[in-house]
């Protein structure tokens, strides 16, 4: 999928959503535990009440390597069915890979080639020859980490040499790797206010948004800042829509709650008229 074909899946959806599948065997419903693979029968039902409001999924995958090969085959079940039944909707394999080039090819090899994602989430600590492999697959991606959500990304992130911060070199550097067609970066929501800086280094390219709703994002805030005129934003709510509930009707919620957001985000861009 390129840029153009994932900014017309946001004006035809009239969203931005992407809706993690952060599916822990744990938290399920337990009337599905039962079943033969209930990680997969999990994600199927919330794919289908979920897809109509949704542009992109994005399953983490620690949530499948811990449970070994059950969880890899519950992966790769889930990604097909995604692909088979939504071929139109973006797919992110959320790895957070980034290793040595030969080792970053094998990585790249396992999800862009031996299972369908349109995606994969990659560390930036190793330098351009860790994050190239992941770039030599044709309408492929690489989401960059950025500006992360989460409390330690004060630890390294806001390193400064002079008036640049670590996060900004590595959106100014990565762009010499990759492009706006074939990069995005993950930018965390609840650092929304700084997404008017990021806009200035990387004008055009995609971000994806991961924080909103369970961590405290805004998405007002996030669009106000990080919105461009292809919209350039994918918002991510993982526990906020697929544990929303626990019951039987768990499906029928997550979608309840996705249909939310997609609303929400359709006031957005008609705001910013990107509609």
């Amino acid at each position: 999928m390129n840029y153009q074909a994932l900014f017309e899946q946001i004006k035809k959806k009239k969203s931005f959503l992407c809706v993690g599948l952060d599916s822990d065997i744990k938290k399920i419903p337990s009337h599905l535990l039962d079943t033969e693979d209930p990680v997969f029968e999990f994600n199927k039902e919330i794919v289908d009440a979920t897809a109509e409001f949704t542009v992109a999924y994005k399953p983490n995958i620690a949530f499948y390597e811990c449970r070994g090969a059950q969880g890899w085959n519950s992966l790769e079940k889930t990604v097909n069915y995604i692909k088979e039944k939504y071929p139109e909707i973006f797919l992110i394999a959320d790895a957070k890979r980034g290793d040595i080039g030969n080792t970053s090819k094998m990585y790249a090899s396992a999800f862009l080639e031996n299972m369908p994602f349109d995606s994969i989430t990659v560390a930036p600590y190793m330098g351009e020859d860790s994050v190239t492999p992941f770039l030599e697959y044709e309408n492929k991606w690489v989401i960059l980490l950025a500006l992360t959500s989460n409390k330690g990304a004060f630890d390294l992130q806001f390193f400064q040499e002079g008036e640049q911060k670590l996060f900004e070199k590595v959106l100014e550097k990565s762009q010499d790797w990759g492009t706006k067609e074939n990069m995005m970066y993950v930018v965390g929501a609840t650092k929304a206010e700084m997404l008017g800086g990021i806009r200035k280094i990387a004008p055009d390219h995609f971000l994806l948004v991961p924080g909103v709703g369970a961590q405290g994002g805004s998405l007002q805030e996030v669009a106000k800042y990080g919105m461009n005129e292809s919209c350039g934003l994918l918002v991510n709510s993982s526990r906020g829509v697929i544990f929303a509930d626990t019951s039987e009707n768990f499906a029928k919620v997550a979608g309840e709650k996705a249909k939310e957001l997609q609303l929400e985000m359709e006031d957005l861009l008609k705001e910013k008229s990107v509609l």
